[in-house]
């Protein structure tokens, strides 16, 4: 299995390569040449394997250059019991007739950017070691990203974080959980902007290749393929789960639809694509919040990102993006995987502000079974509550965006499951908003928010960022 370059750009790469890459080499982002397809027999086989070993198994026809017995302890070590809270790993848990939710926040961080980042640092680590390179990891963050990152990644040999997180636009509990990190390797940088404007930075000094190679700069945002395809696990996982109570024939022709909340929509392409392998997934709904480019794109076909001054600060705030790198992968696939067409595409929203894709517009639903909608403040207020009096169930304000639309777009008999983003821990003032409980620390974290906090404030200035990175960076 090789990788391309969603721009046409850069020699096939085996997936270890990828992995330390980010960004491609012509500014693209690195797709499979090739998908590859799974049987439903197939799936039906691994009914019974655990996470770690589904993990195994899936990411084995992406990982081709890995060896498989290297995979399989990479999955042990990633997703094993002691690492997560609930003793599957992912559970399904159903909060009414028609809604279950995926849990996807058992994890050391409580978020479901734990579910790729575990996997990540481990492999990170194997190809490092077996190279004999160091890498610099920069992202950014709008929340979870960052601690998920910084929590698989801390102490580890040969590897430096540089996260950046828009000043001011965090829960308090997300802040505490990157910023109390004292360990060397790790470096919080709290950029004067929005998110987007985080992300354009990171964008930046990727697309410096001398930069780039000089300082050997990675990314673990959802732009590096190694998190895209370690969340496809949790798709094949979450059907076998929902369709355990199916009989054995009716099996191959059970289908669920599955929402997402989304924000740089690099967890819904996952689903994307373990669609396009062959789960039998019906729809795949995208959540919104009042940062509805995504939402606007899916309803009318153009894609128009908002300015920093135009994202809005809101309760859900992991979603306050107005400009979604992993779109370009969709648009890949969209436009027939025309490297062409694609940067045409990119031309035209770099002169103009906008794509227009309306002539593609009946496929998404038709073709690719992407529907949307967003969701508001009062919304969530509204949703965590009802989900709360009608279940017992406490769930974050991304969730509830998340609930809020997959209820608009149920159907008879086809069961809806929806991906589950964070503990509601991490988002104490919602909760109490809508329910009037006051949620505690996690036991394990009591003492988090009093821990000392070390964190570099920065204007969004790519210059500065440089100098700060070069006299920090790990080398080899």
């Amino acid at each position: 299995m090789k990788y391309i370059s969603t721009r046409g750009g850069m020699e096939p790469a085996p997936y270890s390569a990828i992995l330390l890459e980010g960004l491609a080499t012509d500014g693209g982002l690195a797709v499979p040449e090739t998908l590859p397809q799974v049987s439903p027999a197939e799936i039906e086989s691994w009914r019974a394997l655990s996470y770690p070993e589904l993990a195994a198994e899936i990411l084995s026809r992406f990982a081709t250059d890995i060896p498989r017995e290297v995979l399989e302890r990479m999955t042990r070590d990633a997703y094993a019991s002691e690492r997560f809270v609930a003793e599957e790993i992912v559970p399904l848990t159903r909060i009414d007739d028609e809604i279950s939710l995926v849990g996807l926040s058992e994890g050391p961080t409580l978020a479901f950017k734990d579910m790729a980042m575990q996997f990540l640092g481990q492999a990170l680590e194997y190809v490092l070691a077996r190279t004999d390179r160091a890498l610099n990891i920069i992202g950014a963050t709008s929340g979870d990203t960052g601690s998920a990152a910084e929590y698989a990644l801390r102490g580890k040999d040969g590897v430096a974080v540089f996260m950046l997180s828009p000043q001011g636009r965090m829960s308090a509990f997300q802040r505490a959980q990157m910023y109390s990190l004292d360990d060397e390797n790790i470096h919080n940088i709290a950029i004067d902007g929005v998110f987007d404007d985080c992300q354009n930075l990171v964008k930046a000094l990727s697309g410096d290749l001398d930069f780039k190679r000089m300082h050997h700069l990675g990314t673990v945002n959802s732009i590096n393929l190694g998190r895209i395809t370690s969340q496809l696990v949790y798709y094949f996982w979450a059907w076998l789960r929902a369709s355990d109570g199916v009989p054995a024939a009716e099996r191959a022709a059970f289908e669920v639809s599955v929402t997402v909340p989304s924000g740089n929509f690099g967890n819904i392409l996952s689903g994307h694509l373990a669609k396009s392998m062959g789960l039998p997934l019906r729809k795949l709904v995208l959540a919104a919040n009042e940062n509805n480019v995504l939402d606007e794109f899916f309803r009318t076909g153009v894609y128009a990102p908002r300015s920093a001054a135009e994202t809005h600060a809101t309760s859900s705030p992991s979603m306050d993006i107005s400009k979604a790198s992993n779109l370009e992968r969709f648009v890949f696939d969209l436009l027939g995987r025309d490297p062409e067409r694609l940067a045409a595409a990119w031309r035209e929203l770099d002169e103009t502000g906008r794509i227009d894709l309306t002539g593609e517009l009946p496929r998404f639903d038709a073709e690719f079974g992407l529907q949307s909608g967003t969701s508001t403040h009062a919304d969530r207020v509204a949703t965590i509550r009802s989900v709360f009096e009608g279940s017992g169930q406490l769930i974050d304000p991304h969730t509830a965006d998340g609930v809020k639309v997959a209820r608009e777009h149920l159907e008879p008999g086809v069961p809806m499951l929806v991906l589950e983003t964070a503990k509601p821990e991490k988002f104490p003032d919602i909760v109490f908003e809508a329910t009037g409980e006051r949620l505690g620390m996690p036991e394990h974290l009591a003492d988090l928010l009093e821990l000392p906090q070390r964190v570099t404030e920065m204007p969004d200035d790519a210059a500065q960022l440089r100098a700060f990175i070069a006299e920090r960076a790990v080398q080899r």
